[in-house]
Formats: structure tokens, sequence, C-alpha cells
């Protein structure tokens, strides 16, 4: 679109939310010191869960509403915004989404997510009535009040964020826009940087919204141009990522539409910010991630990441899993994505959506997804990211290279006899599994899809002379290297597995083929070919 003033691009995103389905809020219904928006956390709760609402009332009945929205904040600020601490997962915001809150016998979601079927018609039911509203201009500090001036001697500045986003009255996403005319999308980053603080600087206390983990979980810096977007506020370290497309030569930012009355950044809240895609991100793509850091002394300490997808994450999976479930198995896909910009995250959220496909009348679409790999790293991040998103135990089963054959065997056997959802195996033992699957009865009636990630050398010497036997290659010498892509081919070529095997080869974009459909490495975006 043509350079508008901030208003006027402000406006025309509330418009095109509303219209989406979003409602529209008013910041005098946000409570500050709770950080919510009591309207919706209260009204999807008897919406949608009047039993056990009528339950609590009697278990409080002078001031039920007010008791509840003080557990729901309760449950928000376990959150330790400064400890690395997987037991502590069930806190804060993205805890109170996932799990139960309970109390007294009474017990309560305060979201409910899309099932992966439709034969559970309350289910549904209950999915519709999520509440999804934008505050605009909202005064958020709870501590920039007269009142709290006269207790203490000091307050906090009545900053004001552009846009808040709430799911059922908890805080999902800021938003701090810019119109090109005049700033660009550097001065909203720079403004989250220097006015945006998770401690006030007056009054040193927290504020509730902006706390990591217990606030908002991601915070967008828009203009029309560009996106960017950050999931924890420290100040000047503070660090955002491109929240971009890409344009179509391979540039960084986003191109700019031929329809002066579009946006070049409407993708953000025409496609990311639908409801169904949002509660989707948040069901299955947001997490924690724990690294092990060593400071310059040498000593090692943890630090906890929430990991929001980027949009070409975000895009590629959800293409991946939109493709294999309208084509059902068989099929092959190449996701071409470059190294840097997350593939391992890509590979996870593949693998733990695509197990749990199911059709139209409540039969999984996959038995297993046997995920190709050497990277160890790659082996412990999908045990890590995949128990976030499900409490069942046993999602993840790793073929460990380092055991004897015959245990590998018999492991790789029960995993696929008992259709353990995610297998992961080395690309030496993955030609041996299309092999089991061949020459059994029961497991050439089941339905498969291979992830595999080019990460990994290619194959030499013995091990590549043992891998051509087992597949049958011939035409290569003796000292020849055998490729990823040569060992996928072959084995599905050579067992009659094809038809109820889907694949997908996440690729490097860097080694992509000069006619490749997507020219996509400067930009670290991600694309999805139907081979």
């Amino acid at each position: 679109m043509a350079k508008a003033s901030e208003l006027t691009f402000q406006n025309d995103m509330i418009r095109q939310l509303l219209a989406n389905g979003w409602l529209l809020g008013k910041p005098e219904g946000y409570n500050r010191a709770l950080a919510l928006y009591e309207e919706d956390v209260l009204g999807f709760v008897k919406d949608t869960q009047d039993e056990h609402w009528q339950k609590f009332c009697a278990l409080y009945p002078n001031d039920p509403e007010g008791k509840f929205v003080e557990r729901v904040a309760t449950q928000l600020n376990k959150a330790d915004p400064n400890a690395a601490n997987k037991a502590m997962r069930t806190f804060g915001t993205l805890g109170v989404l996932r799990h139960e809150l309970r109390d007294r016998g009474t017990r309560f979601s305060l979201c409910q997510f899309k099932p992966e079927h439709e034969l559970n018609p309350d289910t549904l039911a209950r999915y519709k009535q999520n509440r999804l509203r934008v505050v605009p201009e909202l005064v958020y500090s709870p501590w920039c009040s007269e009142e709290h001036e006269a207790d203490t001697g000091v307050r906090a500045k009545k900053w004001r964020i552009d846009l808040v986003l709430f799911v059922n009255g908890l805080p999902i996403a800021t938003l701090e826009l810019k119109s090109e005319f005049k700033q660009a999308v550097q001065n909203a980053i720079k403004q989250y940087k220097t006015t945006r603080f998770a401690i006030d600087p007056a009054t040193k206390k927290p504020e509730p919204l902006l706390t990591f983990k217990r606030g908002a979980l991601v915070h967008f810096a828009v203009s029309q141009y560009e996106v960017y977007m950050a999931t924890r506020l420290e100040g000047d370290e503070t660090f955002f990522l491109p929240f971009n497309k890409g344009t179509a030569e391979g540039g960084a930012g986003n191109d700019v539409p031929s329809d002066i009355n579009q946006y070049a950044t409407d993708y953000l809240w025409n496609e990311v910010l639908l409801p169904d895609n949002l509660l989707n991100i948040l069901a299955r793509y947001v997490h924690l991630q724990i690294e092990e850091k060593e400071d310059w002394e040498g000593r090692k300490y943890k630090k906890e990441t929430l990991i929001f997808p980027r949009y070409h994450q975000w895009d590629v999976v959800s293409k991946l899993v939109n493709a294999a479930r309208s084509e059902g198995p068989g099929h092959k896909y190449l996701i071409q994505h470059s190294a840097g910009s997350g593939k391992s995250n890509s590979i996870a959220w593949s693998a733990h959506q695509l197990s749990a496909l199911h059709t139209a009348d409540g039969n999984k679409l996959f038995d297993s997804v046997i995920v190709v790999t050497d990277r160890t790293v790659l082996d412990d991040q999908l045990q890590e990211t995949i128990s976030q998103f499900t409490s069942v135990e046993g999602v993840v089963g790793r073929i460990n290279r380092e055991e004897g054959d015959g245990s590998k065997s018999e492991k790789l056997a029960a995993a696929l006899e008992g259709s353990q959802p995610i297998i992961v195996v080395t690309i030496q033992t993955f030609p041996y599994v299309l092999k089991a699957i061949e020459n059994s009865v029961s497991l050439k009636e089941r339905h498969y899809v291979v992830i595999a990630d080019e990460a990994h050398s290619s194959q030499t010497g013995s091990t590549a002379r043992q891998l051509k036997e087992v597949l049958m290659i011939d035409g290569k010498g003796e000292e020849e290297e055998l490729s990823t892509d040569d060992i996928l081919d072959a084995a599905v070529a050579s067992r009659r597995a094809s038809s109820n095997l889907s694949s997908g080869l996440y690729r490097n974009a860097e080694k992509q083929n000069p006619g490749a459909v997507w020219p996509l490495a400067p930009t670290r975006r991600s694309a999805i070919e139907n081979q």
C-alpha cells in the first residue's frame, strides 16, 4: 500500500483482523495487575465448562469471579523468567494454555485447541468458542497509577502498546507499528529495546505483560514493508529475528504488492494471525528450548529460549502437512531449507504433526514417521520438543547405532510392529527399515512417512559398499560417494513399499540444483516442491 500514517495503518490492520474473526477490546477491560482481559477468561470458562464453574462458585460463594482470575494469575506468576526448568513448564502463559488449572476438585481448560479429527462434536463446539481479541492503544503497567505513586513515591510512565492480542483473556502477542512515511521498522525495534521493559526502570517492579514466559509470548515490530519478532524483552540485548517472506528474486524483506491497496506485511494478520492458524501455532509449534551455555570464565549455565516459528518455518511445515493430509500416502516432497534457519525445529514440527494426522473416519493417516538423520542433536531435540506438545510417553523412539546389530534389529522390529509414532534412524539403518517392512505381511499394509535430513555427510568406503549391496545399486565406481539422495531414492525404488510410503527430504538450499523452482538460499526461506 502507498505510504500511510501510523493511525491509518493500525486501523486497517484492526479492520482486517475483525473481518477474520477477531473481537475488538477496550483498554478499560484489561486488568493491568494480572495482565488478563478478565471478560474473556471468565466468559470462555463459563461458556464451555459450566459444571465445574458451578462447583467453583459453590466453593467460593463470595466472589467466585475475582477468585478465579486471581487463581489464573497465580498459575501465570509461578513461571520464573530466570530459571531454565522443565518441571516449571505447566506455569506461565504457554503452560496455562496447554495444561488444566485445578482447584479443590475443580479443573478448567483455558483454551481448546483443534482436535486431530472431527468425531467429537463437543470438543469441536468448545474449539469454536475460543475468544481471540485485539486491544489497541493499551496502557499496560500496573505501576503508573496515582494511587501507586501516593503509596510508594514513584510512578511508572504511561507507555502504550499499539496492539495487544489475547486468547481467552491470556496475553499472546504485542505489536508496535511504524509507518514508513515517518519511521522505519527499526524504530519499532528501538522502541521495544528502550521503552518496553520487563522490569519497570522507575519502580523496579516486573511488568506482568512483558515478563518472559509469564506475559505475552511474542513481540512483533511491524511496518508496511517488514516484520521482526522477539520472544524475550531484555532492553538493548533484546534479539529480534526477521519475520519476512522474502522476495521472489531471493532477496531479504518482502515484495511490494502490485495492488496499491495491499500492505506487503499483511500476511502477518491475514495468514499467521488467522484464528485457526494462531491457535495451531500455540498448540503445535511454540515451545521452550533449554540450552547449556558457557560463560567467558568457563562456567556452565542453562539458558531457556521460547521458540516461536519464523514465517518460513511455519509456511513450509504447513504446506507439507496439508499436502500429506489432502494427497495421502505415496508422495515425495523436497523441502529447501538453508543452513542456520531453524531446520531442526522444522523437522521436529513436521514429524510431530505428520504423526498426528487422522483421516475423516478417525484413523491415523501414517502408522509411523521415520526420521533419517545422523545428527545426535536432532535426536535429542525431537525428544525434547515433542514432549511439550503431548503428555503421552514414548512418542519418539531412537534406533541407536551404538548398540549391537541384534539389539538394533529387535528394537527396529518392535518399533515398527508397535506403530511407534516417530522412529529416528541413521542413514545406514534406513534401508533395513524398508527391508523389515517388505518382509512382514502386517507391516506392508501400513502407511509410513520418511523425513530425511540432508545434514549428514555422504557415505564412502566399506559403509557405501554395504549399502550398495542392500540397495542393489549399480553403476557407481568403487570409490564414488553415495549421497543421501542416492540412498533414499534407491531404497524406495528397490523395495515394493512406495505406494504406502511418503517421503520428505530437508535439503540445504545452498545445495539445490540450478534448475530448482525456488532459489531460496539468500533469504533463508523454505519451500516445498512435489517431486
